[in-house]
């Protein structure tokens, strides 16, 4: 079985959701072969897909919305960019579907979760199972005007797919396709506690791990002033930004290791909503500090679920950069239930089912 992952280039949530079904599957169907079809960087994917042996198809399917920065939308560019690549679909559905027949395998489709997806399918007469939280029309519904067609669009291309694995933390979805819910996606740390401990030594973290704090903002990052690390001097701060290690206690992210390796040793999360970060953070038990986000219409829905579902302090944008992180306040508590950790491992078993 070729197992081929469309994977949107929005942002990097979507990549690290995939990855780790990704690497779940590959520990049931290990003689499964991974294509991975998207214009994320490709270290990047060797990062979110660690020792799965995958190939990379460098394809752009959908355009999500064009972002002015790490809080911020760009309507304009974004319609300019979705008029562009439909343009470019046909010859790239054709090139595909051409490279796919000439592999002579059995194929999936998975759609995370560019509308698209269903095209190539269809065109290869494979079955189609989306991974999502949310479908585009659910963002450009929202955003109206010209989108509002858009929308409509890509709606009837969800409903052309045989499964949605319906994760948690999400938008309404009304595919009228079969589903399966599951539980948050987060991928499984790759140390272990001995090299663990080693890094934590290493990069001289506190032993409390309520001192020691995350900062990330996916892969446009926030640009904040390193400056705002001396307000709070009894906290260690980890983030991919190098501008971090030029305070005392900033320490760089390591290169090719996730935030989620280190969050044994960390108590709370600096982010933007991000669904992928959610899902780690509240699985490893860390508390958000969320950054409230306008103009993408998941931000409030993933807001609302962090106040049921996790241990949280919300925060202003003014507030993140003006250094006013409440990192001294108690995390509030969630009004309801937890959410389960184990949706990696029903996704993987899900798309397992599909052989033969």
């Amino acid at each position: 079985m070729l197992i081929y992952a469309c994977i949107s280039a929005h942002g990097f949530g979507h990549g690290s959701r995939t990855g780790a079904v990704l690497s779940a599957l590959h520990g049931l169907q290990p003689h499964w072969r991974v294509v991975v079809s998207t214009t994320l960087p490709p270290a990047f994917l060797a990062t979110a897909l660690g020792p799965v042996p995958y190939e990379h198809r460098p394809v752009r399917w959908d355009v999500g919305v064009i972002q002015a920065d790490a809080l911020g939308s760009d309507p304009a560019a974004t319609l300019e960019a979705l008029e562009a690549l439909e343009q470019q679909l046909p010859q790239q559905l054709e090139q595909e579907a051409r490279w796919l027949q000439a592999q002579g395998e059995q194929v999936l489709v998975l759609g995370d979760v560019p509308p698209a997806a269903a095209l190539l399918a269809e065109r290869i007469e494979a079955p189609l199972v989306w991974l999502a939280s949310f479908g585009w029309e659910a963002i450009y519904g929202p955003m109206g005007g010209p989108f509002t067609a858009w929308a409509e669009h890509c709606l009837e291309l969800y409903r052309r797919g045989q499964l949605l694995l319906h994760c948690p933390l999400a938008m309404p979805m009304a595919w009228d396709i079969p589903e399966q819910r599951i539980g948050l996606t987060a991928g499984r740390p790759r140390l272990s506690p001995a090299e663990l401990a080693a890094l934590a030594e290493q990069l001289e973290l506190p032993a409390e791990r309520d001192r020691c704090v995350l900062i990330s903002f996916g892969g446009m990052g926030a640009s904040l002033d390193p400056r705002l690390l001396d307000r709070w001097p009894e906290h260690m701060f980890i983030g991919a930004d190098p501008a971090l290690a030029q305070r005392p206690n900033g320490r760089l992210l390591p290169v090719g290791l996730r935030p989620l390796e280190l969050m044994p040793c960390c108590g709370r999360l600096i982010t933007k909503p991000g669904y992928s970060s959610f899902c780690e953070a509240l699985t490893a038990g860390v508390g958000i500090h969320l950054v409230h986000r306008e103009g993408f219409a998941e931000a409030p829905a993933l807001e609302a679920d962090l106040q049921r579902h996790g241990s949280h302090r919300l925060l202003s944008q003014a507030a993140l950069f003006a250094g006013d992180w409440q990192l001294d306040q108690p995390l509030l508590p969630p009004s309801g239930e937890p959410l389960p950790v184990n949706g990696t491992e029903q996704a993987a078993a899900a798309l397992a089912a599909f052989e033969g």
